[in-house]
């Protein structure tokens, strides 16, 4: 993929936004930034509202979207989200019961931001690959010779 050089600098109205969020940053139960993320910034979440983008599906057919994530772990995520209000879950009177998951209109509203995070992560992951690697060989540079036992010397 083509790498996209983006330039953007924050409009002062975001500049605002980020110094009030500094200000709730030193009461995290306040902070809605903190809150939210916390959820949609895990491991899973993410994945799974953009699995559910194209329309309901069961649990089977998110574990094979996502055949990374365990069935526990899926369990436990599609509860989370179903509690924040981004999913919800319809279960049908069959036997055994069959349960579906969809993006509540909450979820849906976060797809756009999402896509937006998406892409960006595309067109960003080599250069963050790289710098990785950089940060990586430097600092095993560093810590040449720091492995070395720390002796206290008496006071003279």
């Amino acid at each position: 993929m083509s790498t996209l050089v983006t330039k953007t600098l924050p409009t002062p109205a975001l500049v605002d936004t980020f110094r009030a969020l500094e200000e709730l940053g030193s009461h995290p139960l306040e902070c809605p930034v903190r809150d939210v993320l916390d959820r949609v910034g895990d491991k899973w979440s993410s994945l799974l509202v953009a699995a559910l983008a194209g329309g309901p599906r069961r649990f089977s057919a998110l574990h094979r979207a996502i055949p990374d994530i365990s069935k526990r772990m899926l369990t436990h995520t599609l509860r989370m989200l179903e509690r924040d209000g981004l999913i919800e879950r319809e279960v049908f009177p069959t036997k055994p019961p069959s349960v579906e998951y969809r993006l509540a209109p909450l979820g849906q509203s976060m797809l756009n931001p999402l896509g937006v995070l998406i892409l960006w992560a595309d067109l960003h992951h080599g250069q963050i690959h790289e710098a990785r690697q950089r940060y990586d060989a430097t600092a095993a540079l560093d810590d040449v010779g720091h492995d070395a036992p720390v002796v206290d010397l008496p006071e003279l």
